[in-house]
């Protein structure tokens, strides 16, 4: 890293504030970037700089009854992102709107849009708001099976009850199962997540993947390899990173989402070392790819990933039945 770099490393990041606005459709406001400004031409969730000394509510407060006539109760926290961009750092928290008063105007010469859910990724963003989109849209927990090593009924029943909780993304991973035995039970996995409405995917095996229509998640070595995306669009691809090159590697392979760690200590890779929720967001701030965090997480850990800018987190023990 050259001495620039490196005094930009240090350098605070700006504070932004931004809304998820929605009207009685359900539909959610964007706005576009003015010319003459950085990223002219993109649409972003509405909001801007926060003040020193003013709350991130009474800043988004502010900047929405400036920048389009309304007045609004600001609601919970969605993600908090951080951002590097060429000339600047930028960490772009983001709230739930809970109520908003007046006509939506764009006071400064803004074009608006209001956009249903399924449409945002449609939308060219600056790369802090896509993961914005990833937040509002997509599962905050990621569920990384573990080996059967008992009966294939209690492994599947376990699958049953974790599905039932609300886990609506999985990863199918068995590592050292014999082939025969781990199709067919991928094959009643994949079933059982159709009928709840969850999204699958298979650790490393991108044939498999594709006979079955379903996703893959790809190891880091195996995503080092490739040089094109190896599902067809449609078709979900996730990624275990560990490094900024991998990271990088992802998102240029389009992948959809990246699972990075070990966020804290954890059974599973006893020898690595943790990168710490601040390691984590300096991987973030890099890349505007959703990524959830992993590593000695659990549910109650979703919090503090989203205010470090993470999807959510992914977990073996801290999301499978016992």
């Amino acid at each position: 890293m050259g001495e620039g770099r490196s005094r930009e490393a240090q350098t605070p990041p700006v504070d932004v504030v931004a809304g998820v606005i929605r009207d009685k459709a359900g539909r959610i406001l964007l706005a576009r970037r003015t010319e003459g400004r950085d990223l002219a031409g993109l649409w972003e969730f509405p909001g801007g700089k926060r003040e020193p000394g003013e709350s991130p509510e009474a800043a988004l407060a502010r900047e929405l009854h400036e920048e389009l006539g309304i007045d609004i109760d600001c609601g919970a926290p969605l993600i908090a992102v951080p951002q590097r961009y060429p000339h600047k750092r930028l960490r772009l928290d983001v709230r739930m709107v809970g109520a908003w008063r007046g006509t939506v105007k764009g006071l400064d010469g803004q074009a608006l849009a209001w956009a249903p859910p399924h449409t945002l990724a449609s939308y060219q963003m600056p790369p802090a708001d896509i993961p914005v989109v990833a937040a509002l849209l997509q599962p905050d927990r990621y569920l990384v099976t573990p080996a059967p090593d008992g009966s294939d009924a209690a492994w599947l029943e376990s699958l049953e009850r974790a599905l039932d909780a609300g886990i609506r993304r999985v990863q199918l991973r068995a590592p050292h199962c014999a082939s025969a035995r781990w199709t067919q039970l991928v094959e009643a996995a994949v079933d059982a997540c159709r009928r709840h409405g969850a999204e699958v995917l298979v650790n490393g095996d991108i044939a498999l993947a594709q006979a079955l229509r379903i996703g893959v998640h790809l190891r880091a070595a195996q995503l080092m390899q490739l040089d094109v995306r190896p599902l067809a669009e449609g078709m979900r691809v996730g990624a275990s990173c560990h490094t900024l090159d991998e990271l990088r590697r992802a998102e240029s392979l389009g992948c959809d989402f990246a699972v990075v760690g070990p966020v804290a200590d954890t059974l599973t890779h006893p020898d690595a070392t943790p990168l710490g929720w601040t390691g984590f967001a300096a991987l973030r701030e890099e890349v505007a790819l959703p990524m959830y965090a992993i590593g000695g997480m659990g549910a109650q850990d979703i919090d503090v990933a989203r205010a470090h800018g993470a999807q959510g987190i992914a977990a073996i023990r801290g999301l499978w039945p016992t």
